[in-house]
Order: C-alpha cells, then structure tokens, then sequence
C-alpha cells in the first residue's frame, strides 16, 4: 500500500493532515519523513498521476463471473 499524508511535528510527535484508515488499527506502519522542498512536489505529482492512471484503468474494468477460470490453451485455439 502506497499513501502519502503530510504530517506536522509538534512538541516531537507527528500531528497527520488526515485521519488513517481503519484498516490501519494495530499496525505498524512505516513512514519516510522529507522536508517540504522541490522533492516533495515531485511525490505529489507521481501520486497525482498514480491516481488518474488507477481511475482510467477502473473505468476499462470489468467483474468477471464467479466460475470463471482463465485456459491459456484457448488463446492459442484461435
């Protein structure tokens, strides 16, 4: 899992700018800490990026049945 949440440091702990998900509880999570500079900027971009690739591919998505089973011999059929 990949998620950046920017965070302040307050009387030495971490304050985040959001609240972490649920799923999060009881784990140990780890954590990169970067000044606010131009390299932080770059990190933003690429997450913006990652997140409007991700929505492209779920709009191209599809469920496929239950009982689907993928035949590589199929492909080969045609």
């Amino acid at each position: 899992m990949l998620k950046i949440v920017q965070a302040t440091c307050t009387n030495g702990e971490l304050v985040l700018s959001e609240k972490l998900s649920p799923e999060l509880e009881g784990k140990t999570i780890q954590f990169l800490i970067l000044e606010p500079s131009q390299s932080t900027q770059t990190i933003d971009d690429g997450e913006s990026k990652i997140h409007k690739f991700l929505e492209k591919v779920n709009n191209y998505s599809f469920r496929l049945p239950q009982d689907y089973q993928f035949n590589p011999e199929e492909i080969y059929e045609q």
